[in-house]
């Protein structure tokens, strides 16, 4: 007789080391040992080890009588770092002589599951659709998204603010419209004026019944009416955080799925929606949290919600001449800001050189600047979701003394007559010198 069976295996993670075990027994004559990995659902069985020998037959050493012993043999395997692609089953055949005749063999088999778990190599905390204009004047939703890749299985991932679990209403599938599930509307809103302008103010005052704009009120020109009697210091900082009031409790929306990666494992994405509320928001902590089997204690990435504050703006060349590029840019703030700011620029009381309203982005760029643009004022807003902030600098323009003065035409070069009189002032020169 023969029978085989294996030991089952717990879960493993990732770079254990693990022994399969192959355990039988027979009252013949061995004939050999072979463990088959098997893949692609039983298609195809890869050789992992063999052992071909003949074992000779044991007997008792009892004075009374010679009885045959049951011979109980153990054939091990060790993977000493088992990784992702080992995960699956595994096979042991064992083969013995038939007592009839020695061209026929028996085998019997027994099969194992090998569980390789991977704790989740990365998390990371994003908000969704940043940077992005961002109403300052109507409650909008905010979503914040939870990435954890290289697990296996898929991990529990869960959010936390202030350190306390967020109760969140489940979310299946992205909603059709933000009207089918966002939270109520706002109950009062309380604009900045300093921002509005005085007639749209008062077409869309409170209680009027009259909408209030979806968008940013304008900037560039429009914003600037009064542009000639503006004052404003060489160098501004200004911030405005959204000011509207609705219900205290905000409520939350959930939303987790995940997808297989071709190395086996799993990324999981998690989000967080809620309608954004700046004065409650504002450096308000959130977290993700992960549990995995493979894990002893959970894995976290956190963020504070926080607008911008005291941009930091250099500009290149520091003493800018007639005819240079010259580049202002935002290297950073005085604090760390979530979600990324969305900057803009725009020109005071005019348009910007290349003739747009205003630039998106942390540089701006003037391409040989004239010397009209000197005293010229600049204006950079950055906002997030949580507020906005304004810094104006102040372009001062050199002359360039390899530029020569004097009237020039259409094309940015002398007239000819100025070229003519350089080279007969040159000619005579020659001759005298000859002469």
């Amino acid at each position: 007789y023969l029978t085989v069976s294996i030991e089952p295996l717990p879960p493993v993670v990732v770079g254990d080391a693990v022994t399969l075990k192959c355990n039988f027994k027979t009252d013949g004559k061995m004939r050999e040992i072979v463990w088959y990995r098997v893949t692609d659902g039983g298609t195809i069985k890869q050789k992992i080890f063999t052992f071909d020998a003949m074992f000779s037959t044991n007997f008792s050493q009892m004075e009374n009588y010679r009885k045959r012993e049951d011979l109980v043999y153990q054939s091990t395997v060790r993977l000493p770092e088992v990784r992702i692609s080992d995960n699956g089953p595994y096979e042991c055949h064992v083969g013995i002589y038939d007592r009839a005749t020695r061209e026929k063999v028996v085998l019997a088999s027994g099969n194992v599951f090998l569980n390789v778990m991977a704790p989740p190599t990365s998390i990371s905390v994003l908000a969704a659709d940043t940077p992005a204009p961002f109403s300052r004047y109507q409650a909008q939703n905010f979503t914040l998204v939870c990435v954890v890749s290289g697990g296996k299985p898929a991990p529990l991932v869960y959010f936390k603010r202030d350190g306390e679990p967020i109760e969140a209403t489940p979310l299946p599938e992205p909603p059709a419209g933000a009207s089918s599930w966002a939270p109520r509307s706002l109950l009062h809103r309380d604009l900045d004026d300093t921002k509005v302008p005085k007639s749209l103010a008062a077409d869309g005052a409170p209680g009027m019944g009259n909408p209030f704009p979806t968008a940013d009120p304008p900037r560039g020109l429009a914003a600037e009416r009064d542009a000639a009697t503006e004052s404003i210091p060489e160098t501004v900082v200004s911030r405005e955080f959204p000011r509207w009031v609705h219900m205290a409790e905000p409520i939350y929306y959930f939303r987790h799925t995940h997808a297989p990666v071709s190395d086996g494992t799993v990324e999981a994405r998690a989000t967080l929606t809620w309608t954004l509320n700046p004065q409650i928001d504002n450096e308000a902590l959130f977290s993700c949290e992960v549990k995995h089997p493979a894990l002893s204690m959970p894995m976290q990435s956190e963020v504070t919600l926080v607008a911008p504050k005291g941009p930091k703006i250099t500009m290149t060349p520091t003493r800018a001449r007639v005819g240079d590029t010259v580049r202002i840019l935002v290297q950073g703030f005085q604090n760390e800001v979530f979600p990324e700011p969305l900057f803009t620029w725009t020109r005071v009381g005019s348009r910007l050189l290349d003739g747009s309203a205003e630039h998106d982005g942390k540089e701006l760029v003037l391409e040989r600047v004239p010397a009209e643009l000197n005293g010229s004022m600049y204006r950079c807003t950055a906002q997030n979701p949580l507020g906005s902030t304004d810094t104006h600098t102040r372009l001062i323009v050199f002359e360039n003394p390899n530029i020569p003065r004097g009237p020039e035409d259409s094309n940015g070069s002398l007239p000819s007559h100025c070229g003519f009189r350089f080279v007969l002032t040159l000619t005579l020169t020659v001759i005298l010198e000859l002469t």
